[in-house]
């Protein structure tokens, strides 16, 4: 194993060096591999500054530039896991390798996600309110939109659930087919969720901050923590598998395009490659039904 991975680096570093890129000369997959965490403040860093470019240069769209410019950011190391990922299907033949060494990808673009939504729900929260409308305002309408499809009796209500589901299918699907389409195109997908769940998270603790603030006078440390986790927790109980299942989606239908690109498809891996394709979907099918499961069931009981 540690054979083929040294084999997939050179591959990997050969490619980088020919693109020249800046980011790729101190980030690239196999160090996000060992040190996933760091994705996390990769993704603080591209969020602040899409939001902040946004707002100088293109204040009336800013809610659709800034998921633009974080794409922007994201798209090289995303593309760039893809090649790398596929390769691995080729040099490796245990698919519960291949799938372990998958989760790796997985990890590292789960932190970088949850770097995009902290970054969205702080500067939600800190932000002036009509600044936050103009630079919110498209996910905030996204999120009414949702709060409308699943309000009423949704505890007892089979339709939700199957509503909610496909509705995550449909997301699901678009990122396969914007990865197989773009190679990386899932990131767009996925940076336009994590704007709108940061969002949805900064709407929550800003709403209970000014309710603690009117009710007792002042907001004590305690109480700001309390509405802070509280905030992060909603979303995050069913978010974390749903946003799983895209990134499973992204990474099997970036790893076909690759495989078409490099026209692997005429080698006798490519079976192979296609059944890792189908288990990754299927992963991600079942990370939804559990994703759809716990908002319908479990997060209204909660909160």
């Amino acid at each position: 194993i540690n054979l083929i991975k040294a084999i997939i680096q050179k591959i990997y570093k050969s490619g980088a060096q020919k693109q020249g890129m800046v980011v790729e000369s101190f980030l690239n997959p196999f160090k996000a591999e060992k040190k996933p965490w760091e994705m996390f403040f990769l993704g603080l860093m591209y969020t602040s500054i899409g939001i902040f470019l946004s707002l100088w240069i293109f204040r009336n769209e800013a809610s659709l530039i800034m998921v633009f410019m974080i794409t922007m950011g994201t798209l090289p190391i995303f593309y760039n896991t893809m090649r790398l990922e596929e390769s691995k299907d080729l040099l490796m033949d245990k698919e519960s390798e291949i799938l372990r060494e998958h989760n790796k990808a997985i990890s590292f673009f789960m932190y970088l996600f949850i770097g995009i939504t902290v970054a969205c729900a702080v500067w939600y929260v800190l932000l002036p309110t009509s600044t936050v409308s103009q630079l919110f305002d498209k996910q905030t309408g996204t999120i009414q939109a949702i709060n409308n499809q699943v309000s009423g009796n949704v505890i007892h209500n089979m339709n939700a659930f199957w509503k909610i589901f496909f509705n995550n299918f449909k997301v699901l699907a678009f990122s396969i087919l914007f990865s197989f389409v773009y190679g990386a195109g899932a990131i767009f997908i996925l940076s336009w969720n994590a704007t709108v769940i940061g969002a949805a998270i900064g709407n929550f603790i800003r709403a209970n901050i000014s309710n603690y603030t009117s009710s007792l006078g002042l907001l004590e440390a305690g109480n700001y923590f309390h509405v802070v986790s509280l905030g992060l927790l909603k979303y995050s109980l069913h978010g974390i598998p749903e946003i799983a299942a895209y990134f499973y989606g992204g990474l099997a239908g970036g790893i076909i395009s690759v495989a078409i690109i490099k026209k692997h498809f005429k080698t006798k891996k490519f079976p192979a490659i296609m059944k890792d394709f189908s288990e990754l979907v299927l992963i991600a099918i079942g990370f939804l039904v559990a994703a759809a499961f716990m908002e319908v069931y479990i997060t209204p009981v909660l909160f």
